[in-house]
């Protein structure tokens, strides 16, 4: 495939429903943009960083996130469907803070959720687990035994 090189400088442009197909896009820089409803097909996104991005409803299938990091990130309601996990980690995960724009006062949150899924060799160090049960059964009553 021979490539024509064009260099584009767009500022306060509305290119809604362009297309791109066998483009190399390498290394663009987006600033204040609205990708809302684009669609992204065999890409390579290796290296590319996302900063101050509002990505709900975002589905993403069949990707390759490994060593990706998310930080500082509303998760809320997401769902992580046949992933492996070997050598992941979950750091500081918390409930929304006062202020925060999904605070509940009353603390009446969905319930985060592992089923059917294969746990062995994990760790739980330093956390809260209040209310954490496995199996419908309640690990403070189990550990306060202990």
């Amino acid at each position: 495939m021979g490539l024509k090189v064009a260099k584009m400088e767009l500022e306060m442009k509305d290119i809604s429903g362009s297309k791109f197909k066998e483009v190399n896009a390498e290394g663009l820089d987006f600033d204040n943009v609205n990708l809302s409803k684009s669609k992204i097909n065999n890409a390579n996104m290796s290296g590319m960083i996302l900063n101050d991005v509002n990505a709900s409803e975002v589905d993403i299938r069949n990707a390759n996130l490994s060593a990706t990091s998310v930080q500082h990130a509303n998760m809320s309601h997401m769902k992580v469907d046949h992933v492996h996990l070997f050598g992941t980690e979950f750091v500081n995960i918390v409930l929304p803070q006062e202020g925060d724009r999904n605070y509940d006062p009353n603390g009446d949150y969905k319930p985060i959720v592992f089923h059917n899924c294969n746990l062995s060799n994990m760790e739980i160090n330093n956390c809260d687990i209040t209310g954490l049960k496995i199996n419908g059964i309640l690990i403070e009553e189990l550990l306060k035994d202990k």
